[in-house]
């Protein structure tokens, strides 16, 4: 990783700047893009900690977007890191928001505007379902029985029955610490053979 610095604050807040301004559709849409620029091209993170992040800035409140950014902020720069990277990934939208209040009445009810959106939207579900088989990927390739199984039940419980995505996370939150504290107490079991 490079040195702390202008240079890395630069990098930083160039990153998350073009991140954000080329993203549409949410939060779960920049996942991919971070993972790419940061794991893949920077070496910044691994990819197993950029799951990690991506969890916790799912799990916390507020736009996974900029979660996401201040996490990585945070790990490669500290504090500094975090604000260069939030400021990196919330000036686009707010240029890009102040720019159509502006213009808000002729885009209302233009037809061309309001077919470019809908096509947009594919582009976006075809991203956000990449993102899942890459993730449920990595999962089943660890081959950890228990990580396979709550991914299938969360996507059962909450698809087929309706349960808010709050009562998972905190079902699987209190998985993880009971998973975690049976680890602790038997270090000679095997990770996932819980």
């Amino acid at each position: 990783m490079e040195k702390r610095g202008p240079a890395l604050y630069w990098r930083l807040f160039s990153s998350t700047f073009l991140l954000s301004a080329f993203t549409f559709g949410g939060g779960y849409v920049i996942v991919p893009l971070m993972k790419q620029r940061f794991v893949d091209n920077l070496g910044w993170l691994e990819e197993q900690e950029m799951l990690d992040l991506t969890a916790i800035a799912q799990s916390a409140p507020g736009p996974i977007a900029v979660n996401a950014s201040i996490l990585v902020g945070y790990r490669v720069a500290g504090l500094p890191g975090a604000a260069v990277a939030i400021l990196g990934t919330v000036l686009p939208p707010l240029i890009v928001l102040s720019v159509l209040s502006l213009f808000y009445s002729a885009f209302k009810s233009n037809p061309v505007v309001a077919a470019v959106l809908r096509g947009m939207q594919a582009g976006v579900a075809a991203v956000i379902a990449s993102v899942v088989v890459d993730m449920a990927g990595n999962i089943l390739r660890q081959r950890d029985w228990l990580a396979t199984v709550i991914m299938v039940v969360s996507f059962a419980v909450t698809w087929f029955l309706g349960v808010n995505v709050i009562w998972i996370i905190l079902a699987c939150a209190a998985i993880g610490i009971l998973a975690t504290l049976f680890r602790l107490r038997n270090p000679g079991e095997e990770e996932g053979q819980v």
